[in-house]
C-alpha cells in the first residue's frame, strides 16, 4: 500500500464516521475508495463494514448523553437491529452482490419522504395511541429488515432508521440520533465478527480506515448534537436524496 492511499483511506474512514455519526450514509464515502484502489467488490464491503464498526462505536460513546434513559429501547430494539445485521451478512456471503441493487435506492428515498413529513406523520399518528405509547411491534420488524439491508451493504441504513424511529417513538430528534447511532454499532458489529471469522479482509485497509472513523465518530458527535432539530432533519433529508438519487443512476 503506498502513502497516498493510506492517507486517502484514513480521510475517507474520517471523513466516514462523522457524517455516519450526524445522517448515515458514510460507507458511500469508503466502499468506492476502496474500490478505486482496486480492492473486489465483495472484498471492499466486508472490509468496509469492519473498519466503521469503531466508529460507530465512537459516536455512539460521543452520544451517550442521548441515550440515557432509553435503556428499555435498546434492548428491545438491539435484539431486532442485531439478528438483522447476523442475517444481511449471510445474504452478503451466500447471494450475489448485485441482490438489492434495485431495492435499496427506493428504501432511502422513501425514507427521506418519511423524515420529510415524520412530524406531521407523528402527530396524526400521535392522536390514535396513549401518551407516551410507542409502535414497538412494527419498529421491531422494520428494524429487523432495516439491518438485513445493513449486514448485506448499510449505505443509507441511518436514514432509513432515522425515518422508521421518528415515525414511531414519541421523542426529541437529537436522542433518536443517538439511539440510532447505538443500533448502527449492533448491526455493523455482529456483521463485523461474522465477516472475521468467514470471510477475508482487508487488514490494512480496515484498520485505516478505523482509525480515521473513530476520530470522525467523536467529531460527528461534537457538531451533529449542537444542530437544532431542524438543521439535523434538513441534513438527513439532503444526504439521504444524494445517496438514493446517486444509487438509482448508478
Amino acid at each position: 500500500m503506498s502513502p497516498i492511499e493510506a492517507i486517502a483511506i484514513l480521510a475517507a474512514g474520517l471523513a466516514a464516521g462523522t457524517v455516519n455519526t450526524i445522517v448515515g450514509s458514510g460507507s458511500l464515502i469508503t466502499f468506492p475508495t476502496l474500490l478505486a484502489f482496486g480492492y473486489s467488490p465483495v472484498l471492499a464491503n466486508v472490509s468496509n463494514t469492519v473498519g466503521l464498526v469503531p466508529g460507530s462505536l465512537s459516536g455512539a460513546i460521543g452520544y451517550r448523553r442521548e441515550l440515557a434513559g432509553q435503556r428499555g429501547r435498546m434492548i428491545r430494539l438491539g435484539l431486532a437491529a442485531a439478528i438483522g445485521g447476523l442475517s444481511g451478512a449471510l445474504l452478503l456471503l451466500a447471494l450475489p452482490a448485485t441482490t438489492f441493487q434495485r431495492i435499496v435506492p427506493i428504501l432511502i428515498l422513501g425514507s427521506v419522504v418519511l423524515i420529510a413529513i415524520q412530524p406531521r406523520l407523528s402527530r396524526a399518528m400521535g392522536h390514535r395511541r396513549v401518551a407516551g405509547a410507542e409502535h414497538t411491534v412494527p419498529l421491531v420488524i422494520t428494524l429487523y429488515l432495516t439491518g438485513i439491508y445493513g449486514g448485506y451493504f448499510g449505505a443509507g441504513q441511518g436514514v432509513i432508521m432515522m425515518a422508521l424511529l421518528g415515525v414511531f417513538l414519541p421523542d426529541d430528534l437529537q436522542r433518536l440520533n443517538g439511539l440510532k447511532n447505538f443500533l448502527a454499532v449492533l448491526i455493523n458489529g455482529v456483521a463485523a465478527v461474522l465477516f472475521i471469522f468467514l470471510s477475508p479482509i482487508a487488514w490494512p485497509a480496515a484498520i485505516l480506515l478505523a482509525i480515521g472513523a473513530i476520530i470522525g465518530g467523536q467529531v460527528g458527535a461534537i457538531v451533529g448534537r449542537r444542530l437544532p432539530a431542524t438543521a439535523l432533519r434538513v441534513a438527513i433529508i439532503v444526504v439521504g436524496t444524494v445517496v438514493g438519487v446517486r444509487l438509482l443512476i448508478g
